[in-house]
């Protein structure tokens, strides 16, 4: 079989400016046929979950990495046998099962699949042109020629010759104890760490090295006031997968921040720091708002939408941005100006079992009440079913976040990134409140509001919170100033 009969599937950039997504799942094993449009694997981003389909027919010849792998956008991740190579690639299919580089790195007769797992590149010319010089050596210069694409891949480049420890480990590349094997996602851990991968106890199937593996050599090496002596004592090790003696795993437990937490803890971060928070509060009776909450939910033309509270908070904050208009904007660092958005694209912060995402409802601001409950129906199952894509959770203006599912009165909600403002919304209760004159038990609950001091003041921020009070106070305003 040529290369020119295999393709390789990089991994896709499946949002705007994702650099990188975890395999979660393969639908398909080396051997499967596939057919164009097929869905062969679901990834992680930063946003969402993603099922991935494969662009062309063929058969499954490899799969680069294993399932709960982080790769980087533009990875080659499966090589398809297509076209007058699928045939000759169902035989020796089950010999190129390499999702691992030290698998990989076995593979004496597959040199066209190795290449794309030690590199990433996925391109099976490149395989080709590289492989010719490593295979005209001795076993012995393979050896070394394995060494110096290993140092390539840890970040080193030309630098990686130069030390003199790197001299001896190179003979050693056959055996298990050799060269340290990571994906290019560890390596580029260790790498930020500081860590030595030659240092690292492996913890993962054939000896690969694990992010958890480079954590815990942080771990050791602060524990530890030598560290330089540990590899030769530590490699022989036969529990390399134990934790530092001074950490106890029945007390705590380390979760690996990634995916939507970890863009979330980005997201927020730069949020928090970017743009000057401020956050008013108000407390509102919403007697009347819950009232027609049950009154439409047994009108006939709202019969199989949801109709909660939410939906009423929701229109009442497009009614007080219509008459605000200016509230609804971003900030354009670059040309230091403020762009006044004549949509809304209503986001709703939703709690997920992947963490928190912020689906939007496109132009929100021109839907009916029915419509509005008709998206906010919508939006909220496919975020509880993880099937929110990346293009819902973009180009938001204002948020709302229902705190108060959680039996919480308030609290200071930061901005979705880019945003002018957003709107927590606390637990409905039954309190003592002067109504009329007379102290009466009225549904009422807090609203606060967060904004961006650089686009809104305080009198344009009061503004818009007193509206929606205001609304949600007298229902009838829906009418009146829609």
């Amino acid at each position: 079989m040529t290369d020119s009969s295999v393709r390789e599937f990089k991994m896709p950039d499946v949002g705007e400016g994702l650099t990188e997504a975890e395999i979660l799942k393969w639908y398909v094993q080396p051997g499967d046929t596939v057919t164009d449009g097929q869905v062969v694997c679901e990834v992680e981003t930063a946003k969402a979950a993603v099922e991935l389909p494969i662009p062309y027919d063929g058969v499954v010849r490899e799969l680069h990495f294993p399932e709960g792998t982080t790769v980087d956008v533009g990875t080659s991740i499966i090589a398809v046998a297509v076209g007058d190579g699928a045939a000759a690639a169902a035989e020796p299919v089950q010999e190129a099962v390499a999702d691992t580089p030290a698998a990989a790195e076995a593979e004496e007769p597959k040199p066209e699949g190795r290449q794309p797992v030690l590199v990433g590149y996925g391109v099976s010319t490149s395989s080709t042109k590289r492989r010719p010089r490593k295979g005209a050596q001795p076993p012995a210069a393979a050896g070394e020629a394995s060494a110096a694409i290993q140092a390539e891949m840890n970040g080193h480049g030309p630098a990686a010759p130069a030390p003199a420890p790197a001299a001896p480990a190179a003979p050693a590349a056959p055996v298990t104890g050799g060269r340290p094997l990571a994906k290019p996602p560890v390596r580029k851990l260790a790498k930020d760490l500081g860590v030595d991968l030659a240092t690292v106890v492996p913890s993962g199937p054939d000896g690969i090295i694990t992010r958890e593996d480079v954590h815990a050599a942080v771990a050791a090496e602060s524990a530890a006031p030598e560290p330089q002596a540990a590899p030769a004592a530590v490699a022989p090790a036969p529990s390399p997968t134990a934790a530092p003696a001074s950490y106890d795993t029945t007390r705590e437990t380390r979760v690996p921040v990634k995916g939507v937490r970890k863009a979330t803890a980005a997201a927020m971060v730069g949020s928090a720091f970017t743009a000057p928070h401020v956050t008013e509060f108000v407390t509102v009776d919403v007697t009347r708002t819950m009232k027609l909450v049950e009154e439409l939910k047994q009108d006939k033309e709202y019969a199989g939408l949801r109709v909660n509270p939410l939906l009423l908070i929701a229109k009442a904050l497009l009614v007080a941005i219509k008459r605000n208009p200016d509230i609804n904007a971003s900030w354009d660092e670059a040309a230091q100006e403020i762009v006044v958005k004549h949509y809304v694209n209503l986001g709703i912060a939703a709690a997920t079992p992947r963490g928190l995402i912020v689906p939007n409802i496109k132009d929100a601001h021109a839907q009916t009440l029915p419509q509005l409950a008709g998206s906010l129906g919508e939006l909220v199952s496919t975020a509880r079913e993880g099937k929110t894509s990346p293009a819902a959770m973009q180009g938001g203006t204002v948020t709302i976040t229902n705190v108060g599912v959680f039996g919480v009165d308030t609290g200071t909600p930061i901005l979705n990134p880019g945003e002018s403002a957003i709107l927590a919304v606390g637990a409905i209760k039954l309190q003592p409140w002067v109504h009329k004159g007379k102290v009466k038990p009225r549904q009422v609950t807090t609203l606060a509001l967060s904004f961006d001091h650089r686009l809104v003041d305080g009198e344009l921020g009061s503004k818009v919170l007193a509206d929606v009070a205001a609304v949600l106070e007298q229902p009838k305003r829906l009418i009146s100033w829609a």
